[in-house]
Formats: structure tokens, C-alpha cells, sequence
């Protein structure tokens, strides 16, 4: 029995050299794969064919100096005997008895493929987390290389476009720096004039947003029904409600006003609007569910004004949602609801405000603590961009005094003054903290 190594670029090409140098009862020993290829140990107890031996027209002595078959020690380094035997024996103490039974006959016509060495698959798994662990950092890296290029790119387009038009990238920085949405901005700018010069381009821009805002000129009061205030916590809806509660006893009588609070969760709710009510000489009701809130409904029904006062929950609160539910079980009562916001927010907490409310009929909305703000550009953008009309602005804790009818004029040019007075740079104050340092 002789021992011989085949390499192959794949496994039919190294078959195939085992086949043509050894023929078909060739017996394959073992096969291991290796970057290039694959390796092949096959043996064979007879010498090959004579065709596959040296050419008879060969001179002898050449045939003689070719190189003899080498043995099993030669080629893969082992001190051992060469017979197939042996090398069975040695075999069997390192593999399983399951592993030899898979050990079959080779065919005349296919030599079959015989693994010597078990499959290591922990290692193959501890490989394949590794290759995972590989390509999830390639997709990170990629994906922070596709935002940097992107906004590279975007840096470019706008350089281009603030060099095409200088004017309308100086009017869209104000926008922004007073307040208003990027989208918005962009907007408004795409339709300013090209031969108008800054101050005329400013006040067109201006012009455009009071056309684009609506309002509701005192909307609650002139209007009998029921009326229900909501909003997220602390914007202010029980001091409106005495506002509007106040001024709607003014106009038409304590005997005609009603106000009835759904708030049973913050502590004192009830017992504040209760002394306000005392104060303005009008009644004040609570209601614990739709049920109790349908039968004060009924017992005012011939108020001229119903005032409900609306628990304050955040917009990501569940119990939002069946305060929400409440509201529209009594839809048959025809309830006006007006959302209650407070102007000096942030643009996205205002935008998911407005997204959670919209679940039921909004007429409208009432803007408080306007005294508060540094900028208004962010809740007109709110109130354009939802097509929310403002009816009343809030600027003070005063009742009934600080409580005014939306305007657009009156909002707008609040917003720029605001804008001039603390959004320049050049009217923001220089703090030196350490004279000497500056020095």
C-alpha cells in the first residue's frame, strides 16, 4: 500500500488527478481544505496503468533517475509503517467508532471523500459572530461616511445658493433666527421679490406670514355653547378659564356662567377654580366620569356659557387618552374644544402637542404666557403649518385683565420685536467673566 498527496484548485479537479495518476481503485485517505485549494491523501496497493507510466520511447536510464513513488513518512512527515493497515489503526485511536463507519468503499467509477478529522463547530460559531461583529461595524462606518457626505453635500447646495441669491439666504437666516420652522422658512423666502431690496423684502415676508396665520376674533364669548379647555400640564388652562368665565359674567351675568373642572387628579384642583368661581359669583361643579359630566351638562343646559376645565396631562400620559374618550362620549352635547398652549415652548414639544389632541375636534386654540417669551417665530410656525386658529392670548396672571382676542397684526409684529430686541447678534450683551483674562 503507497500514500500520495493531490492539490486542487476545488475538489473534482483534485479527484481528478487522483483518478488519472492512480486510477480508479484508488482509496481516498483523507481531504483538508486550504486557502488555495484543497489537499487529497489517497493510496493505492498496485502500481498505476502503463499508460500512465513514462513513455516507452524513452530512453531507460532516464525513466530509471525519475523519482520513486514517495511513502506515507515522505510526504506528511510520520515515522510510522506504510501499510494501509497500520494507518487505519492510527486512525481509529484519534476519530470516533461512528466517524469510521462512515468509511465506504470507493466506487470504480467516483473515488468518495473521507474526513479524518471531526468538524469543530464552536470554532466555526465563535468565526461566524466574528464576521457578524465585522460587517455591523462596516454598516456603522458606512452609515456615518453616507451622514457626513450628505450633509457636506447639503453645506454645498446651500453655499450655491445663498451665491445665486445672497438676499434670500439673508432673509432666510432671520426667519430662523426669529423663530420660525426651517420648512416654513424656505417657503415663505422662495416668494419674496428679486428686485425689492432688504427692509422691503423683510416686510413682505412679514406681510405673508400674518396672511398665512389664522385667527378667531373672540370667538368663546360672542358664541353660547359648551366650551372645553385642554392642554398639557401647567400651559394655564384654569386661570384662562377664569379669564373667559370672568369677562362672559361681565358681559352677561353671573347667572348665565358655569364652569365645571374634570381635573381629579392634581391636588386643590377642584378648590381653586371653586374659589375663583366665588370670587366671579358663578357655579362650579366636578364631575368624576362622562356619566356625571352628561348629568351637569343637563342641569346647565340653559347657561348661556359651560366652562369645562380639563385635567392636565403630558401628550406621552396614557391616562390622556381616556380624558380624550371622556370628551368624545359626550360629543352630543356639542362641546367646542380649544387646545391651551403655552407659547414659549419648544417647536416639537408644540407639534406632538397638537398631534395627540388632534384625536378629537379642535376649533381652536388660545396661546398663554406671552409675557414669557423670547421668541414667538416657533408657535406661529406651529399654528400655520397645523392650520390651527388662535383665539385668545394670554399675557399675564391678572383675571380677567390679561386675556385679550387673537390678532394677526398684534402677533406678527410682537415676533419681530421680540426678534430685534433678543435675536440679533449685535444686540446681545457681551458678559466679560474675568477682566484680566480678557486683557
Amino acid at each position: 500500500m503507497k500514500i500520495r498527496r493531490f492539490y486542487g484548485k476545488d475538489m473534482r479537479e483534485a479527484l481528478k488527478q487522483v483518478k488519472d495518476e492512480l486510477g480508479g481503485d484508488a482509496v481516498i485517505m483523507s481531504n483538508k481544505k486550504h486557502a488555495d485549494g484543497i489537499e487529497i491523501v489517497a493510496a493505492y496497493d498496485k502500481e498505476p496503468d502503463a499508460q500512465l507510466l513514462p513513455n516507452k520511447a524513452e530512453p531507460k536510464s532516464r525513466v530509471n533517475q525519475s523519482r520513486k513513488t514517495p511513502t506515507l513518512s515522505e510526504i506528511i512527515g510520520d515515522t510510522g509503517p506504510d501499510s494501509l493497515k497500520a494507518l487505519l489503526e492510527k486512525q481509529s485511536q484519534s476519530v470516533s467508532p461512528s466517524q469510521i463507519k462512515d468509511v465506504k468503499p470507493v466506487s470504480e467509477t467516483q473515488p468518495q471523500v473521507y474526513s479524518g478529522s471531526p468538524v469543530n463547530t464552536h470554532q466555526n460559531s465563535q468565526q461566524n459572530n466574528q464576521q457578524q461583529d465585522t460587517l455591523k461595524e462596516m454598516r456603522q462606518e458606512l452609515s456615518s461616511l453616507r451622514h457626513i457626505l450628505q450633509f457636506q453635500v447639503s453645506g454645498l447646495i446651500e453655499q450655491e445658493k445663498n451665491r445665486k441669491h445672497p438676499l434670500h439666504g439673508y432673509l432666510l437666516q432671520r426667519l430662523q433666527q426669529m423663530g420660525i420652522s426651517d420648512a416654513l422658512a424656505e417657503e415663505v423666502v422662495s416668494y419674496a421679490p428679486e428686485a425689492a431690496d432688504e427692509r422691503q423684502s423683510w416686510l413682505f415676508l412679514l406681510k405673508l406670514l400674518a396672511n398665512r396665520l389664522q385667527t378667531k376674533h373672540d370667538d368663546i364669548l360672542s358664541q353660547p355653547g359648551v366650551v372645553a379647555l385642554m392642554g398639557s400640564t401647567g400651559t394655564g388652562k384654569t386661570t384662562t378659564i377664569a379669564k373667559l368665565a370672568a369677562q362672559a359674567a361681565h358681559k352677561f351675568g353671573v347667572e348665565q356662567v358655569a364652569i365645571i373642572t374634570l381635573d381629579n387628579y392634581r391636588i386643590g384642583a377642584y378648590e381653586q377654580i371653586a374659589t375663583y368661581g366665588k370670587i366671579i359669583g358663578c357655579s362650579v361643579k366636578q364631575a368624576q366620569n362622562s356619566n356625571e359630566l352628561s348629568d351637569l351638562l343637563y342641569q346647565f343646559r340653559n347657561k348661556r356659557l359651560v366652562l369645562i376645565d380639563t385635567a392636565g396631562f403630558s401628550q406621552k400620559d396614557a391616562r390622556l387618552i381616556k380624558q380624550l374618550d371622556t370628551m368624545k362620549q359626550n360629543s352630543c352635547a356639542n362641546i367646542r374644544n380649544y387646545l391651551v398652549m403655552q407659547a414659549n415652548c419648544q417647536y416639537c414639544v408644540m407639534q406632538q402637542t397638537v398631534n395627540e389632541y388632534r384625536q378629537i375636534s379642535l376649533q381652536g386654540c388660545i396661546l398663554t404666557k406671552l409675557d414669557e417669551c423670547y421668541s414667538l417665530g416657533e408657535v406661529i410656525s406651529v399654528a400655520i403649518e397645523n392650520k390651527l386658529q388662535i383665539c385668545y392670548l394670554a399675557d399675564g396672571q391678572r383675571v380677567p385683565e390679561d386675556l385679550q382676542s387673537a390678532s394677526t397684526k398684534f402677533l406678527i409684529t410682537s415676533a419681530a420685536k421680540l426678534y430685534k430686541k433678543f435675536g440679533l447678534i449685535h444686540t446681545s450683551p457681551n458678559h466679560v467673566n474675568n477682566a484680566a483674562v480678557a486683557v
